[in-house]
């Protein structure tokens, strides 16, 4: 999956999300996408490259910094608890949407109770495990 591809497919993937939000904060370079206020995904050209900036699990993020070559610590951002994942081999589009739907998840799981548009538990159970 080539950079754009790549943007386009989680982009795609952000906005099926309930409550996600697509905001500019940083100007025109800089696409976020926040639920309920909260980021969960950032999308920028500015290293050079396309790139999607997502939140991780600590333990998950360095499973897949260690797996794939195109996952990398979070591009200004904290490098414990986000990664940068960008286009090449190995990067399909199940993999983008799982890993969109996880960083989604994380936020979600952490706002309070009465403000989360999904109970993060149980969401998208239908086709994946519960955690």
């Amino acid at each position: 999956m080539n950079g754009s591809t790549l943007q386009k497919t989680a982009a795609d993937c952000a906005e099926e999300l309930p409550g996600a939000e697509l905001e500019h904060p940083f100007g025109p370079d800089w696409e976020v996408f926040k639920v309920r206020g909260k980021v969960f995904m950032l999308m920028t050209e500015v290293p050079g490259r396309p790139v999607v900036i997502l939140k991780a699990d600590p333990g998950e993020a360095q499973a897949l910094r260690e797996q794939y070559s195109h996952i990398t610590s979070g591009y200004h951002m904290n490098k414990k608890h986000w990664i940068t994942l960008e286009g090449g081999e190995g990067v399909e589009e199940e993999l983008v949407r799982e890993l969109v739907t996880d960083s989604y998840l994380l936020v979600v799981a952490h706002l309070p109770r009465a403000e989360r548009p999904v109970d993060p538990r149980t969401y998208g159970t239908g086709t994946r495990a519960a955690r």
